[in-house]
């Protein structure tokens, strides 16, 4: 109702309205009020102006003081060209360093400042600004690394932090593998157990956040940077928040984040490898381990396409007579390769694995390794030591051991005795007093009743030592009898020798030393690749695809004979060539291919056979050598014609069927491959290991010898020490099989969740080198999970290495080669290589495009090839072939994690700034800006839990103790 009453008045007024002005009255009503309103503007504008007038005339006559002289000399002092600065480029005292520090500097503030600059503004002041703190920094910096010691960071921290990481490494590889189920993204999963690894060795710090997450790992570099800035700039520079924000941006995101990110890249390092052992050619064997023993189907892949279009491009040439003959050999090495990566990846693909000590266990024919050589040779020993304690035989073969650690000790303290009567010193009853008690205590330790574990021997034997023990002077020889009754026993007993060759750690020790191979084994079964007999290594997994489809029944007839010969000059050296073709038939198929052989070839196959089959060797008679005119042509016609009959005679059927375990040692040098020699030639094996610790022994002897007077009293004393080798000898293995506990219980802690340079002593004298040999060898090739007896060899033989090589002047020679790389000669050369790297030619690098994951994936493959093959065959004989090749891909393996990597990085970042700023709170400061980290969250939390209930616990005994005492 109230809305139609106001519609009505309304309506009302304006129908009034009309009627009394009529229609046009509402446009005069608009014309009045406009011509209103701008007659009001019209007359302010008139009266504003004329005031303003008024105004400025009144300020035109007011007096002002005179303008200062000053103000217009500073505009023109201003408005003059600018002057050169003149700038102090003194930075480390060293010209050869600072002329290339000075272009890194000036690079990069062209490249990071001053191309957006000078948009703002052309004053040059605020660039010199940058420029003089960075030049004061620098000044700081190299003032610190004058005084620092640098020697224990390279000789220990760094070695310490590389192996502890290693150790990081397979701990999580083993939780890994406890688990035992197929993760579709296993590298994430090995990351984050890394990392839990890392929380539980460290116990103060983890560093998942900065090596996985980039916002995370910038934030760190800044605050790095920062705290960089706040020691090594002046007080009044620091607080300049705009220019200390400048110089911590470039040094955190333009020079040090990229050079951690080209660091830590797998395949910048993969490439850094292959060119740190680029004189080393790559051996088709190594490369054919690697292929069989790959378990990324990336890597399989890649070698399968590459060797595909390799296949193509060779098929489509068209070449006629000696060329197509080597163009079939590429051919058929192409297509093995191609055959054994599709059998690689199907096995992977389809998860079934084989177990590869049961196949070669059953397969039935093994390598026979007598036991003279299996008591000398360090792998082999460790085998068998295990075995023996197994069976409780274990007294025999520490007695064997003893006697011949005494007989060692005495035959030199003889000669030392013998030595100091030649110059008038007599010392023959503390010489024999010696000798005597180590008699002695080899006696009571393995002979007497009250020894324990005793050695079951004939007691006569055992009275009559007794007695020559009691009256007559001790000799190196008193114990032959014995030991060699024991030998026998050993040899002959059914519990012992004979049942370890049926055992598995037989076989695992044939993986060891390189000669785990099937007789009967080939390569190709349908006639299109090579042959291939396993791996020049030694891998027990790498026969694995061969064996298991390979008949053993089937029958092979083998054909050879020479049908050329040459000479060729490689690197300079000439050597004569003979070709063999080669015909091979089986009841389905018939194969042919032509093998290359020198002479020294057919020598070293000819020691192998003859030392595996004594009875060949007065049936076969290899050709002799000769010394001069051995390349002439008549000469080798001849040699050509009487290796021909050797091979006609060795693969004669009668010859086979006498020794049938003759074929596989035939196959293998018939095989169209590069021959390795010493392959099978174990008693050569043996003696590179053996000779060097026989000469050592020699060496240490002349030494003796040739003291001179004024050492007497201190040679008397190594003599003592060295009297009493095979009583320590005894205890030590002793101690190590049969857990003797140490007479002052050690408080433990479990070794692996520790540093790995926590257990080393820094006192003694020798110990720099022998710390990073040990170190490195205990990681790399998991030296402690084996027994301690190899290990303690081990450390001895690099003992004696150490002191033949270089003896007391060895920790000068750390110390000259520290300090050789921290000259400025080499701090110049990295520093211009950093340059170049970063400006080259003076211009910034352009970020490198990441290469194709074929082609990293090939990189990959060449890098273990290389480090497999770069390995030497003395390390092999040491500690195995199965375990260095283990070791060995392990580290590559671990390289090939880019967060991983970054770790490294970072933690040799930690320990350098560490070892440069020691009196400042670095090891704090790095755990609390790791802090945030999820991984120590979660193991504070566990540990919390799990020492709840024992605080818990403690809280109400002492409550209880209380409520007795009250």
């Amino acid at each position: 109702q109230t809305s139609l009453s106001i519609w009505g008045w309304g309506s009302l007024g304006l129908v009034l309205f009309l009627a009394t002005f009529g229609p046009f009255a509402i446009f005069y009503f608009a014309f009045y009020i406009l011509c209103f309103v701008g007659g009001g503007f019209v007359v302010t504008l008139l009266f504003g102006k004329s005031n303003s007038e008024k105004y400025l005339e009144q300020c035109e006559h007011s007096f002002l003081p005179c303008t200062s002289v000053g103000i217009p000399k500073c505009i023109e002092e201003m408005k003059r060209e600018a002057r050169p600065i003149k700038i102090d480029r003194r930075l480390t005292g060293a010209n050869i360093i600072d002329e290339p520090l000075q272009q890194v500097i000036q690079f990069s503030l062209r490249d990071y400042v001053q191309y957006w600059y000078y948009t703002l503004s052309d004053d040059e002041s605020f660039l010199l600004e940058i420029r003089q703190a960075l030049q004061y920094a620098l000044v700081q910096f190299s003032a610190r690394s004058k005084e620092t010691d640098w020697q224990p960071y390279f000789t220990t921290r760094l070695v310490d932090d590389f192996g502890t990481h290693l150790r990081v490494f397979r701990k999580a590889q083993q939780r890994i593998a406890e688990k035992g189920s197929q993760m579709k993204d296993q590298a994430e999963e090995l990351v984050d157990t890394f990392f839990e690894v890392e929380v539980e060795m460290e116990k103060e710090v983890c560093r998942d956040l900065v090596c996985t997450s980039p916002k995370d790992e910038e934030g760190f570099l800044r605050d790095l940077c920062e705290v960089l800035l706040y020691m090594l700039l002046p007080p009044g520079d620091f607080q300049n928040k705009i220019m200390r924000y400048f110089v911590r941006e470039i040094l955190s995101r333009g020079i040090l984040l990229p050079l951690i990110n080209q660091l830590s890249d797998p395949d910048y390092i993969n490439q850094y490898v292959i060119w740190m052992i680029r004189d080393s050619n790559c051996n088709y064997e190594a490369f054919m381990n690697i292929i069989k023993l790959s378990d990324n189907i990336g890597e399989l892949e890649a070698v399968k396409d590459k060797a595909s279009e390799e296949l193509q491009y060779l098929r489509s040439l068209d070449t006629a007579g000696d060329d197509i003959n080597t163009i079939k050999n590429q051919i058929n090495s192409l297509l093995y390769v191609i055959k054994v990566c599709d059998s690689r990846i199907q096995r992977l693909q389809s998860g079934k694995e084989i177990d590869t000590v049961k196949l070669a266990a059953n397969f039935g024919k093994l390598c026979t390794v007598p036991l003279d050589h299996i008591l000398v040779d360090n792998v082999a020993l460790q085998f068998f030591m295990d075995y023996m304690q197994q069976t409780g035989g274990q007294a025999h073969l520490f007695f064997w051991m003893t006697v011949e650690g005494y007989r060692v000790t005495a035959q030199q303290q003889l000669e030392v005795l013998q030595s100091r009567q030649k110059d008038g010193k007599h010392q023959t009853n503390q010489t024999k007093g010696l000798l005597r008690a180590a008699a002695f205590g080899v006696y009571e330790q393995y002979l007497s009743e009250k020894a324990s574990p005793r050695v079951n021997i004939d007691d006569n034997l055992v009275a009559k030592l007794a007695e020559t023990l009691n009256h007559e002077d001790p000799t190196p020889e008193i114990f032959d009898d014995i030991q060699r009754k024991v030998y026998e026993l050993m040899l002959r007993d059914e519990r012992f020798y004979p049942s370890f060759k049926q055992n598995v750690l037989y076989v695992r020790m044939l993986a060891e030393l390189d000669m785990l191979k099937d007789p009967s084994f080939r390569g190709s079964d349908d006639g299109e690749g090579e042959s291939f007999n396993g791996s020049p290594t030694g891998s027990i997994n790498l026969s694995l695809d061969d064996l298991s489809n390979v008949p053993s029944d089937e029958t092979i007839q083998l054909h050879a004979y020479i049908s050329d010969t040459g000479v060729c000059n490689d690197h300079g050296k000439t050597y004569a060539l003979y070709a063999i073709t080669v015909h091979r038939r089986n009841a389905n198929s018939e194969e042919m291919w032509k093998t290359y052989r020198r002479y020294s070839d057919f020598h070293d196959f000819h020691m192998r056979i003859t030392e595996q089959f004594e009875n060949l060797a007065n049936i076969l008679k290899l050709p002799g050598k000769k010394t001069f005119n051995n390349m002439d042509r008549e000469f080798l016609e001849k040699r050509k014609k009487d290796l021909n009959a050797y091979l006609q005679l060795l693969l004669n059927p009668e010859m086979m069927k006498a020794s049938p375990a003759l074929a596989h040692y035939v196959y293998d040098f018939l095989e169209n491959k590069a021959y390795s020699k010493g392959k099978g030639d174990f008693a050569r094996k043996m003696d590179t290991f053996v000779n060097p610790l026989r000469n050592s022994m020699r060496n240490v002897s002349n030494a003796v010898k040739s003291i001179p007077d004024s050492l007497a009293e201190g040679m008397t004393k190594m003599s003592d020490n060295m009297g009493k080798m095979s009583e320590r000898l005894g205890q030590d293995i002793k101690q190590s099989f049969f857990k003797v506990p140490p007479l002052m219980q050690k408080t433990y802690s479990d070794p692996d969740h520790c540093r790995v340079a926590a257990p080393i002593d820094d006192n003694v004298d020798d110990n720099i080198p022998l710390r990073v040999m040990l170190l490195l060898m205990d990681e790399v090739f998991d030296l402690k999970e084996r027994n301690q007896w190899l290990r303690r060899n081990i450390k001895n033989l690099l003992q004696q290495l150490i002191r033949a090589t270089y003896g007391d002047t060895i920790n000068r020679k750390i110390v000259d080669h520290v300090d050789w790389m921290t000259s400025p000669e080499q701090v110049a050369d990295a520093v211009k290589r950093f340059r170049d790297a970063f400006w080259p030619n003076g211009i910034l690098a352009e970020t490198v495009p990441r290469r194709d994951k074929a082609i990293r994936m090939r990189t990959r493959v060449a890098g273990k090839t290389k480090l497999l093959e770069v390995m030497p065959d003395e390390l092999k004989h040491i500690i195995g072939a199965e375990t260095t090749r283990k070791g060995i891909l392990r580290v590559f393996e671990m390289f090939q994690h880019s967060q991983l990597n970054k770790r490294m990085v970072y933690v040799f970042l930690e320990r350098f700034l560490e070892t440069l700023f020691p009196q400042n709170k670095f090891p704090e400061l790095f755990n609390k800006l790791h802090s945030r980290s999820k991984q120590m969250q979660r193991y504070k939390q566990r540990l919390h839990s799990t020492q709840a209930p024992s605080l818990q616990k403690s809280l109400l005994v002492s409550h209880i103790r209380l409520l007795m005492h009250l």
